[in-house]
C-alpha cells in the first residue's frame, strides 16, 4: 500500500499522505516514503507542490510505536551520522521538500502535531482549516525537535514563543498560529485555496519563480553585501531569458 501519492497536473504536484487510518502519523516506513517523494519531484517540469494528508488530519506526527525498530540500535549510527549532505534521515524527511527550487505550499487540517509540524514548517506557504489542531509535540515524549525543525521554525516565530511551544509541547488552534506567523493564511478548505495559490504561482515564469525561491532562502541569513549580490546576479540571469519575454508579453496583454 503505497504511503505517499503525487499526482501532477497543469504543472503542479500534488503530494498527499495517505495513512489514513492513523492520521497519517509517520512510520519509519512511511519516513523513506515522504523523501522519496520529495527526491522524485527534483527537477521534474513543474512549478509547485500542494502537500497534504488524506482523511482527518494532515499528520498527527511521529508513530511512537514504528520507532521500537530502532531500540537496541546505536543513535550515533541512527542520528548523529550524516545521510543526506548536513542532514540525518529524519531531518530529509522535512528539508527534502525545502531544498525544492519550486514553491511548496502546505494544506493543513485536523491536527499537525510533531513530525507533520516540522514538514508543514519546511513549506514555503503553509494554509490552516480554522479547526487545526497544532503542536511542537516532542516533549510530551521526552524527546525535542530534531527533524529539521530548528532550522526552520526560528524563521518563523520569536524566540520565546518557539521556546515556549517546545517546552511546554501544548497544542493550539490555527487561529493563534496565524498571530504568531506560523500560519500563512486560513481557510475553510484549505486544500482547495492551496490548489489556488498553486495555480497563481504556475502560471507566473517557471525560472523567476525558482530564482525568487532561492534568494529569499539567501536572504534569510546571508550577510546584506552577499544579499545585494545575489539579487543583481540572478536578475542578470533572468533578463531577457524566453521566460521573461513570455511574462513581458502576458502582462501586456491584460494592460
Amino acid at each position: 500500500m503505497s504511503l505517499v501519492q503525487t499526482e501532477i497536473s497543469d504543472r503542479i504536484a500534488r503530494v498527499t499522505l495517505t495513512r489514513p487510518d492513523k492520521m497519517n502519523a509517520v512510520s519509519l516506513d512511511m519516513l523513506d516514503a515522504v523523501i522519496d517523494a520529495a527526491h522524485a519531484l527534483r527537477g521534474a517540469p513543474i512549478s509547485c507542490v500542494v502537500l497534504s494528508g488524506e482523511g482527518k488530519a494532515f499528520c498527527a506526527g511521529i508513530d511512537i510505536m514504528s520507532l521500537s525498530g530502532l531500540l537496541g540500535q546505536d543513535m550515533k549510527d541512527v542520528l548523529v551520522k550524516r545521510t543526506h549532505g548536513d542532514a540525518n534521515r529524519f531531518q530529509e524527511f522535512a528539508l527534502a521538500w525545502r531544498a525544492l527550487e519550486v514553491p511548496v505550499i502546505a494544506a493543513l487540517h485536523g491536527v499537525c502535531f510533531g513530525a507533520g509540524l516540522q514538514l508543514a514548517a519546511a513549506a514555503d506557504i503553509r494554509v490552516a482549516a480554522p479547526d487545526t489542531k497544532l503542536s511542537i509535540m516532542e516533549m510530551k515524549w521526552g524527546l525535542i525537535p530534531d527533524m529539521g525543525g530548528m532550522v526552520v521554525l526560528p524563521h518563523l516565530l520569536r524566540s520565546d514563543v518557539l521556546r515556549r511551544l517546545t517546552y511546554t509541547a501544548e497544542i493550539f488552534d490555527a487561529r493563534q498560529a496565524e498571530t504568531w506567523g506560523l500560519i500563512t493564511e486560513i481557510a475553510d478548505d484549505p486544500a482547495a485555496r492551496a490548489m489556488a495559490l498553486a495555480h497563481q504561482i504556475a502560471g507566473q515564469s517557471p525560472s523567476a519563480i525558482s530564482s525568487a525561491k532561492r534568494l529569499i532562502g539567501m536572504a534569510e541569513t546571508g550577510a546584506e553585501a552577499d544579499v545585494l549580490m545575489a539579487e543583481s546576479v540572478e536578475q542578470a540571469g533572468l533578463i531577457g531569458t524566453p521566460d521573461q519575454m513570455a511574462a513581458i508579453a502576458r502582462g501586456m496583454a491584460k494592460t
